[in-house]
Formats: C-alpha cells, structure tokens, sequence
C-alpha cells in the first residue's frame, strides 16, 4: 500500500504564484517553517517607502513599506517592520505589529491585529480578528470576529497531528495556515497548529482544532433548541 503524504508542504497548501516573496519557501519541508523565516527576511529585504496613500491620523513605523495604490486609513498603526504590498485596504483600527508580510489586493481591518504573519494575494481580514505566526493562502478570508490563536495554554511546543502521527514543529508560537480560498466563518476560533487545505471552510462558532482537510466542511455539532416562555402570563 503506498504511504500517505501528509498535505502540509509548501505546494500541497499555496500557489506560491500568489505572493512576490515564495523565496521564503525555499529549501522546507512543512509550510510552518516559514514562520521564523519571516524576521530575517524581512530584515535582510525590505526597503521602506510610502508609495501609497497614508492618512495623517495613521501611524507608520520607520520600517515599513507600502506598495502602490493601498490606503492606510485614519487610526490605522502599522509599527514594522511590516511589508504591504499593492492596492491593500488597511482600514481604522487596525494594528500590524512587528514581522507581517502582506500581498497585493489584501484587506486589513478594522480593529484587527496582526503579528508575524504573511498573507498571500488577495487575502481578506476584515473585522475584529487576531491573525498571529500565520500563512493565509490566495484569497483566503476571515469572518468578522474569527481569531487564529497562536500560543497553548501551557505555552509548551505547538504539534501538528496527521492520523496516528504527530509532527512537531519546534515552535511556541503557531497560530494557522490557511491554504488558498480557505474561510473561516464568525467568531470561529482555530486552535494553535491549526491547517486547513485549499477552499476549506469552518462554520461560524466552531472552535476547530488539527487539519481539516481540502474542500471539506467544519461545522457545529450543537443546534440551539427553542423553548417556550416560562414567565407567568
């Protein structure tokens, strides 16, 4: 029987079309080792610049760039260092705080907060939502108030389960990887480690934990149940 390849490469999850910066890939194994790559690249590469339209009531750390056509909105703080690529919306309220890459046509929202992550083309994060030491994939989308939590309780390794076996990652702090076209639905929340494959999707409220798998579905187990009034008339 030939063995099964666990879906957490690079290729099995991204189009590394979708983004400018794919060099970070080079030479891994697991999707999640790009994360600790982020700092030095972003410390050995970026250029900082202004090429977009920045509202005076934003705030812009001397370490960032952003590309062409983006809008930093009123309220907007962006510390760096912090890479935004072109035509992006970061709208008020949102908080990019230090090591985020981010593609062309993305959406950074309001009252949202990013740290060490890197989005591909596209990618939607609109409303109140926590994005930290994550990958989400071409056009891959948050529902309002969706949170990718990046640290166990315990604060101890974050592993990754395949089946019967478990990867470690060598990482304290993982939040997610969305593979294109993946979404999360509102207020859901995914567990540390979390990996969903391409056009996933998890319903909203679902607290979701592991992989779940390219194209398939996450949702609820518990229906709201409908009760009379017990008020005395």
């Amino acid at each position: 029987m030939p063995e099964i390849l666990p879906p957490f490469t690079p290729d099995r999850l991204l189009d590394l079309i979708q983004t400018e910066h794919a060099s970070l890939f080079l030479g891994i194994s697991w999707a999640w080792e790009v994360l600790p790559r982020i700092a030095p690249y972003l410390e050995d590469r970026l250029e900082p610049a202004i090429l977009g339209e920045v509202s005076p009531l934003a705030t812009v750390g001397p370490k960032v760039r952003i590309g062409r056509g983006s809008i930093i909105e009123a309220g907007a703080v962006l510390l760096g260092p912090a890479w935004i690529g072109e035509n992006c919306s970061v709208r008020p309220g949102a908080f990019v705080r230090q090591n985020v890459i981010v593609g062309d046509r993305c959406v950074l929202g309001n009252s949202c907060e990013f740290k060490n992550a890197l989005l591909f083309h596209g990618a939607q994060v609109p409303h109140f939502n926590y994005v930290g030491d994550s990958i989400l994939g071409a056009h891959a989308h948050l529902g309002a108030g969706a949170i990718l939590s990046n640290l166990r309780l315990r604060g101890d390794e974050v592993r990754v389960r395949f089946g019967e076996t478990v990867f470690p990652t060598s990482l304290r702090k993982f939040g997610a990887i969305l593979g294109d076209h993946a979404q999360v639905g509102c207020n859901a929340v995914l567990n540390p480690g979390s990996i969903l494959g391409r056009r996933a999707l998890v319903h909203p409220g679902v607290v979701w934990s592991g992989y779940l798998p390219e194209g398939a579905v996450a949702k609820a187990a518990m229906r709201p149940v409908v009760v009379e009034d017990p008020s005395p008339a």
